[in-house]
């Protein structure tokens, strides 16, 4: 009458580290709510993907995925949290360009080793720039913005929504190409850099392509070209950058990743759904109409990218003798 009471406690006995072992390796994720920390404030573009993301993904994993804001530092508040967080697939980050890419090079010190500190899971967006004017330059085309630079030399200005933004990084990368010497003058964010472009106190822009569509719609503001490698479905009808200054390639790039040493199981099964959402026609409707282009992949691949840009910025970076702050 005893045996049995006691193969059942020796049963229960192994069950458990049974158990804590299938959750080390992933085997039985998610089993509770997730947690995606985008490091900016709410309302912003990443903000905005990064919700659209958590709300499509919960039904795929069974659980909730609850959207953190941790703005600060150029994203490093955000990007440090979810570094020092258990790596157990459970808390991701919606990373931008700062905290791998580009801040390692603008920065003195991270609070974490931007090429160790996370496990790449899918690259999520491109944001396709576009280099637009005042219609009152005499330059409708990327090779006479070029032309009318290096006649004028650091006549020519270019805004930007800040030291270090990707739109200040854009036009760093177009003078290098190109060149020519154009002027920088930095904003507090893009609205006041196009209302100047507006006015035609600045001769150009390389930003979001979402951010000038009224205007150009209503000729306010001319494009002359994207920043993507390849011209976007978004406006086909425009030239590359690149098929001026071969190479050249500007576009912002966002991904999802989890802490160093999170199980590969988990990381997997993450890249699967997400994958599993980008292929979605509603998905890939809702992007494109806030200007953005759904990528997807391999874990691998977006490990590539993000070295890959990581070490084409801090070139321009050093270029433009950008100091780290």
């Amino acid at each position: 009458m005893l045996e049995l009471p006691r193969r059942g406690l020796l049963l229960a006995g192994l069950a458990l580290p049974l158990a804590a072992r299938a959750e080390a390796q992933g085997l039985d994720f998610p089993s509770r709510p997730l947690k995606l920390v985008v490091p900016f404030a709410p309302g912003g573009a990443s903000d905005q993907v990064g919700r659209m993301l958590a709300e499509a993904l919960a039904p795929r994993l069974g659980q909730g995925v609850i959207v953190e804001n941790r703005p600060g530092a150029g994203a490093t508040l955000g990007a440090e949290l979810v570094a020092r967080s258990p790596a157990d697939g459970y808390t991701l980050l919606y990373g931008t360009p700062g905290p791998q890419i580009i801040n390692p090079s603008l920065m003195k010190s991270l609070p974490y080793d931007p090429a160790t500190a996370f496990a790449p899971i899918i690259s999520i967006i491109r944001a396709p720039n576009l280099l637009v004017v005042n219609p009152t330059l005499p330059a409708r085309s990327v090779a006479e913005v070029i032309a009318l630079a290096k006649a004028r030399p650091g006549e020519l200005t270019f805004g930007s929504s800040g030291i270090g933004a990707s739109s200040h990084l854009a036009g760093e990368m177009l003078k290098h190409m190109a060149g020519v010497e154009m002027t920088h003058v930095p904003f507090r964010g893009s609205g006041p850099a196009i209302q100047e472009l507006l006015a035609g106190r600045i001769s150009l822009l390389i930003d979001t392509l979402s951010l000038y569509s009224e205007h150009i719609k209503a000729g306010t503001l001319r494009a002359l070209a994207v920043s993507t490698p390849g011209r976007s479905f978004l406006m086909p009808e425009l030239p590359t950058i690149a098929e001026t200054l071969p190479g050249f390639d500007a576009s912002a790039f966002n991904y999802l990743a989890a802490p160093a040493g999170t199980p590969a199981a988990v990381v997997l099964r993450l890249n699967r759904e997400t994958n599993a959402v980008l292929a979605e026609d509603g998905f890939k409707r809702r992007l494109a109409a806030i200007g953005l282009e759904g990528i997807g992949g391999t874990p691998e691949d977006c490990a590539q990218v993000i070295s890959t840009e990581r070490t084409r910025w801090r070139q321009v970076i050093t270029a433009a003798n950008i100091k780290p702050e």
